[in-house]
């Protein structure tokens, strides 16, 4: 459980919004891996692994490029993000079953880390698969989007309990 005298860092004393002052942290390298799921279902899961395509185009390679330009946009999205030199963003998707797996790594050399450019690259694919997709079904669900891991910076290393 979080402790509960941590405060939160984007308020200023009077609950005001702020992004937060990094100049004083330590450059380290920095990396972060991010997993989104998304539920095909058994009809398009099939075409999918057949063809890799829909009326839309290759759909994978597609999703693959939305996540790299997620990253890259984090942030002008997520409103208290530093933008952030990335040094490299992998985007790989699996098809499992009647699920495609996104799994994202994101690294940087930085004051600040990574897992939000992670973490929206997982996202913009997922959300890329289903608008490549809702032409053949409609009731494809993105199920989970979720940090795995990460390494760098003073909070240290962090991985997902299983």
């Amino acid at each position: 459980m979080a402790d509960s005298k941590k405060e939160f860092t984007h308020l200023s004393g009077g609950d005001v919004p702020r992004m937060v002052d990094i100049s004083a942290k330590s450059v380290t390298e920095r990396t972060a891996v991010a997993e989104a799921r998304v539920h095909l279902g058994r009809e398009l899961a099939e075409l999918l692994k057949e063809s890799g395509s829909t009326k839309k185009g290759p759909v994978l390679q597609t999703a693959v490029i939305g996540g790299i330009q997620g990253a890259k946009r984090t942030a002008e999205l997520i409103p208290m993000c530093h933008p952030l030199p990335l040094s490299g963003v992998d985007v790989d998707i699996e098809l499992e079953g009647e699920y495609a797996v996104i799994l994202v790594t994101a690294k940087t050399t930085g004051r600040t880390g990574v897992e939000m450019e992670a973490l929206t690259a997982a996202s913009v694919a997922a959300l890329t698969i289903y608008d490549m997709c809702k032409s053949v079904s409609k009731s494809m669900e993105i199920e989970s989007i979720c940090l795995l891991q990460k390494t760098g910076g003073k909070s240290g290393d962090y991985q997902k309990q299983k």
